[in-house]
């Protein structure tokens, strides 16, 4: 938090979720716009890969949030990037070598895209060699049908679960009711 990102303390309850993710839980969180979702996974993402886990894949509908997100890892000297339709297929491609390689420290990819065989063979193969980090499910609302922003793709993120039981999870959304929250849980296997 400190050396990385400049900040001196932690807000609300990013130290105990961040604690949570680093020691390979899964969670569900639920806080406001601004209040500070994206350190609760970008922490633990560089946490874990200074430990030798891998790569954090990030899930996000929103390509300009990627490219911010991106952005803004890279100028603080945190290897990041996206794989998206902006992308020509030799970039694409280039990326896709850095991902296999386990340098990256966090992935953005939209989940048509994680969800191509192509995607899950390469994630398959990070996970064969234990460098599959992470999962961050960004805008968990897109899962639920109650939710206002349902998109169907998400429906399919449940295989993370089930092809990848040992990676940790963690959903975030700025806007969950109960019937959303409890949507999200039961569809991406958040339960406990």
């Amino acid at each position: 938090l400190q050396q990385v990102f400049g900040y001196a303390d932690f807000r609300g309850p990013q130290q105990a979720i961040i604690d949570h993710m680093i020691g390979g839980g899964d969670a569900l969180v639920l806080m406001p716009t601004g209040g500070g979702k994206s350190l609760c996974y970008q922490v633990p993402a560089i946490a874990r890969h200074r430990a030798g886990r891998g790569v954090t894949v990030v899930v996000s509908p929103l390509i300009a949030l990627m490219h911010d997100q991106v952005s803004a890892l890279e100028e603080l000297g945190v290897h990041a990037n996206f794989l998206n339709s902006t992308l020509d297929s030799q970039d694409a491609s280039a990326i896709e070598r850095e991902l296999r390689s386990g340098r990256l420290v966090l992935l953005y990819a939209a989940p048509e895209r994680i969800l191509t065989p192509r995607f899950l063979a390469m994630l398959d193969s990070l996970h064969e060699r234990q460098l599959l980090s992470l999962f961050a499910i960004d805008e968990a609302h897109c899962v639920s049908q109650w939710g206002h922003d349902f998109r169907e793709e998400y429906l399919g993120l449940s295989a993370l679960h089930e092809r990848f039981p040992g990676v940790p999870r963690l959903a975030l959304t700025a806007t969950a009711d109960d019937h959303t929250r409890a949507d999200i849980k039961q569809r991406l296997q958040l339960e406990e």
